[in-house]
């Protein structure tokens, strides 16, 4: 049973000496999950396609009393090679790491499903997309998830016999739009978002034989470079809350903020008895458009 004292939030929610990857880490979400973990005591390592990107983000969103980010790579996520090669560079530096977050992400190509004649609609639809620009979407919100995830399992199981059962684990940065019935436009990203929610649950059930959890936040609009199309030159990015309101199924009116994803990843980081979970942070938005 735990003391009063034991319960003091410095306490559950401490990552302190923790290893921790991300992929997708320089911009977005996993800039946002890099800035939580360091600030709580970790040492992260970021890595993405682009080099400039990593380091900018590591030097300017450094920390004096906590933890740190490092760049590492660069990578990208859809070859195995690359996958490999930083697998192996973190090896040659850590014994284990506690946590993979898997933030990497495209959003595909856009054609709304707006036309009332069926001639017209295939036209649309099929004249702005391609099995190309599909498969490039499935590679890296999909495949690439599950590839990253193994290049990772022996250092994340190794992380789980230093901290114990279950504490090793993997995040996996999903969709509300890979839970919800509407299109939005985005039927290869949707698709795609919805194979990850799947994918996570997969994983879970099947790595946890290696006693590593994996679960996923499905984020409603965050600022990233995704939803806001640019980022500043600390490559944090902002979302307006008229840009927000004007989609009208937004209950809270505005993007989550870093705060709030900072919360659900410090959830999932330490809550070892949650396992292959689907975290919807939407702002209330999967109770108004049709989901679940």
């Amino acid at each position: 049973m735990a003391q009063t004292s034991q319960l003091k939030v410095e306490k559950l929610f401490s990552v302190k000496d923790y290893v921790c990857v991300i992929t997708g880490g320089g911009t977005g979400i996993g800039l946002m999950a890099a800035q939580v973990l360091a600030a709580n005591g970790a040492k992260i390592y970021i890595t993405g396609r682009r080099k400039e990107v990593l380091e900018q983000s590591a030097t300017q969103h450094e920390i004096q009393d906590g933890g740190s980010i490092i760049p590492l790579g660069p990578c990208d996520v859809t070859k195995k090679q690359d996958l490999e090669a930083i697998a192996k560079e973190v090896e040659s530096k850590e014994k284990f790491i506690n946590l993979l977050i898997c933030a990497a992400g495209v959003a595909g190509t856009k054609a709304e499903p707006d036309k009332e004649e069926a001639s017209d609609l295939k036209a649309k639809l099929w004249n702005n997309e391609t099995f190309e620009e599909w498969n490039e979407t499935y590679s890296t919100d999909v495949t690439a998830v599950y590839f990253s995830t193994v290049a990772f399992l022996p250092l994340l199981q190794a992380g789980t016999e230093h901290h114990g059962h279950l504490s090793a684990s993997v995040i996996v940065i999903s969709s509300m739009s890979g839970i919800m019935r509407e299109s939005q436009g985005h039927f290869n990203y949707n698709t795609a978002k919805g194979g990850t929610v799947h994918l996570t649950k997969l994983m879970s059930a099947e790595f946890q034989k290696l006693r590593i959890r994996v679960n996923s936040i499905a984020p409603g609009y965050f600022p990233s470079e995704m939803t806001a199309k640019e980022s500043g030159s600390d490559n944090k990015s902002h979302l307006p809350d008229d840009k927000i309101q004007e989609k009208g199924h937004v209950p809270a009116e505005r993007a989550g903020s870093d705060e709030e994803m900072a919360q659900a990843v410090l959830f999932l980081a330490k809550n070892n008895y949650v396992n292959g979970e689907i975290l919807a942070v939407d702002g209330g938005v999967l109770n108004v458009v049709s989901g679940r």
